[in-house]
């Protein structure tokens, strides 16, 4: 993965800040997660996790019995999930530090992989897309948006791939399943 695709430092903690204020002013997290499918007892992966803000409401909706991967290619993320981990008492979330595309999640381990607002960064789709077909379940869904890109992009690069097909499409998300 090109470094370009990987946030400063300074953005990082400006995004978290932003969001803190945002999630605090406009709590819209928890009704969005609502439209994922998640149920107790599933496996997540929250791709592109950053500081947590969905990290949190899957830990909640998957249970003890159920696992959340938290994967970033930042180091400030994966502090920043395994702090709160901690603080919490989490011990069903798994933060791993990508290394280019590679999650270090298992194969077919996700039920449902959450990529969102990460899309439009990254530079190699089909390689990205790759990796989330390998880690997902035969029956695993994919939820993604188009983050700061037109939905027309997002389309275009998901079917390019061949590797996930379009089930449902809403104003702010994708719903695919492995082709």
């Amino acid at each position: 993965m090109r470094t370009t695709e990987r946030m400063s430092d300074t953005s990082f903690k400006f995004m978290n800040l932003a969001f803190n204020f945002l999630d605090l002013f406009f709590p819209y997290i928890d009704n969005r997660v609502k439209g994922f499918g998640i149920q107790p007892g599933m496996t997540v992966v929250d791709y592109g996790c950053g500081p947590g803000r969905y990290t949190e409401r899957f830990v909640k909706l998957v249970g003890e019995a159920g696992k959340v991967y938290a994967v970033d290619i930042h180091e400030m993320a994966i502090e920043t999930i395994q702090r709160k981990a901690d603080k919490h008492g989490w011990r069903n979330v798994v933060p791993r530090l990508a290394s280019g595309y590679n999650s270090g999640v298992p194969d077919h381990a996700a039920d449902v992989i959450c990529a969102l607002d990460m899309f439009f960064i990254i530079q190699q789709p089909t390689e990205f897309l790759a990796e989330l077909r390998r880690i997902a379940k035969s029956d695993g869904v994919l939820i993604i948006d188009d983050g700061h890109q037109p939905r027309q992009a997002t389309r275009r690069k998901i079917l390019d791939s061949r590797l996930w097909k379009i089930v449902q499409e809403t104003d702010d998300r994708l719903k695919c399943r492995p082709a």
